[in-house]
């Protein structure tokens, strides 16, 4: 899988590298000079025109570099560079003489870019920890607002590489060349919607960090292989594992509903839906769905539980919750279980001290009522969130969101590359928490989130190629279009 660096490890890295001799600025210019090239292929009828924004520290020297390929490559380079000269990093400052050497010269950020074929963003890099002021967050609202192709050298500028936060304003950059590795936040939070096409340039290095805080991995099938296997012939639905989904209190049966469908259709071999508003006897769309009383398909000693799709919080709800952390199974926690849990404290230690395997799926607001932070805390950096809730909960976590979050209780942390905004409505939480129960059933919690979380983007990505989204696309279809995955990927 990708690897994913925070800037704590790439640093240490880029200290070794340096100290062995290795011309890592002038790799990365050189790197991402062809990049522009690529991005300047359909420039024609006069030499092209390229702005680059050179920064105060090794980023902007990244900026000198490839200023001076493009303009001996016959481009037209404007290079805006106001840091003082006397300031910069002495690798920078080598690579302002190479610019010079060259024939370029630095001027004034242009009053218009309309006629600008390319804008290279080499302002500031993965060390930046604070918002940014004039005069670069006008020259970033120009270039943001003049819609024209960006270049962003290692990250956007304004956005931080760690976490996807963005610190006061971002460059939206129409491709983002990476070097040494990825990092995590171009995925993330922000991220998605700033950093355009990533491309890794690893100038000539191998780093290969202990997992760990500062490390992760960008997620791909190879997490759950072992889920990918096509199913013998000789099983039958007691191999495939029996899921209890409880919730769908008073007006929010469909949210049981979804999970428990979901549940179904990715492969359980037996689904019991808890309700605990009475009622509904049969779910006419699903029939194979049997519909019960909470306290009855917890009694049912299922494989997996789902807990919390529409489960309310009402005294009937905390009781169904306390039955299910007790038993031993898989146990998938989401939405209103995870509210009852942190407003108890009881409820908490008993999770904590599960025998059998826990999965959660809070969203950022979730998490923060979980770790007792405010939500602005765990926007500001979902990896630690995730990792905090996975140590504190000894669960499997995936902080949903763009670019969700998963945890293990080790330390070990992934980012899901798949989905879409059109999962930005109603339900979509309850359908993963199914197709989590239903593979949690049968495989290892992790990986079986793992694949709920890819697989689930994946079915909303596939919906929306297919022209159904992201506008209007609806949990309950998602359903269908994973389970046409899963047996997809599962035949090869």
């Amino acid at each position: 899988m990708t690897l994913l660096l925070r800037a704590a490890a790439l640093r240490a890295i880029e200290a070794d590298a340096l100290a062995a001799g290795a011309p890592l600025m002038q790799r990365a210019g050189l790197a991402a000079a062809a990049e522009a090239r690529a991005l300047l292929a359909g420039a024609a009828g006069h030499p092209p025109r390229v702005l680059v924004l050179a920064g105060p520290g090794n980023n902007g020297g990244d900026a000198y570099e490839v200023a001076t390929h493009l303009l001996r490559a016959g481009c037209a380079v404007h290079l805006v560079a106001p840091a003082d000269p006397a300031r910069l990093p002495a690798d920078a400052a080598a690579a302002r003489q190479a610019w010079h050497a060259a024939g370029g010269r630095a001027g004034d950020f242009p009053q218009a870019l309309a006629d600008v074929d390319l804008i290279v963003d080499g302002l500031f890099g993965i060390g930046l920890t604070r918002a940014i002021g004039p005069p670069y967050d006008a020259w970033i609202a120009a270039v943001n607002a003049a819609r024209r192709p960006v270049l962003a050298l290692d990250v956007p500028s304004g956005l931080d590489a760690d976490t996807g936060y963005v610190h006061g304003c971002a460059v939206a950059a129409t491709r983002t060349v990476t070097f040494i590795a990825d990092k995590p936040g171009l995925h993330t939070h922000h991220g998605p919607d700033l950093a355009g096409t990533v491309t890794v340039a690893p100038l000539a290095l191998r780093p290969q960090p202990a997992p760990g805080a500062d490390c992760g991995h960008l997620l791909d099938r190879r997490a759950f292989a072992a889920l990918l296997a096509p199913r013998a012939r000789n099983t039958h639905k007691g191999t495939y594992g029996t899921v209890a989904v409880v919730g769908g209190a008073a007006g929010m049966a469909g949210a049981a509903l979804l999970a428990g469908r979901a549940a179904l259709l990715l492969g359980a071999g037996r689904v019991l839906a808890g309700l605990l508003a009475p009622g509904l006897a049969v779910d006419p769309a699903y029939p194979e769905l049997m519909l019960r009383e909470a306290g009855a398909v917890l009694d049912a000693c299922p494989d997996a539980a789902v807990v919390g799709p529409g489960l309310g919080a009402s005294d009937a709800a905390a009781g169904a919750l306390a039955r299910a952390i007790a038993l031993p199974c898989a146990l998938v926690l989401d939405a209103d279980a995870l509210n009852l849990i942190a407003a108890d404290a009881g409820l908490a230690a008993a999770v904590s001290r599960r025998a059998g395997a826990t999965l959660m799926t809070p969203h950022p607001l979730e998490a923060a009522r979980l770790l007792g932070r405010d939500l602005a805390a765990v926007q500001r950096d979902r990896i630690a969130a995730a990792l905090a809730l996975a140590r504190l909960y000894r669960a499997a976590v995936v902080v949903k969101g763009a670019g969700s979050v998963i945890a293990s209780a080790e330390g070990a942390w992934w980012i899901n590359p798949t989905g879409n905004p059109g999962m930005a409505s109603a339900g979509m939480g309850d359908v993963l928490a199914g197709i989590a129960g239903a593979l949690a059933a049968r495989a290892a919690p992790l990986a079986a989130l793992q694949c709920a979380v890819y697989l689930h983007g994946a079915a909303a990505d596939a919906l929306v190629a297919d022209g159904i989204g992201p506008a209007g696309l609806t949990a309950g279809e998602t359903i269908g279009r994973a389970r046409a995955l899963l047996n997809r990927w599962s035949a090869g």
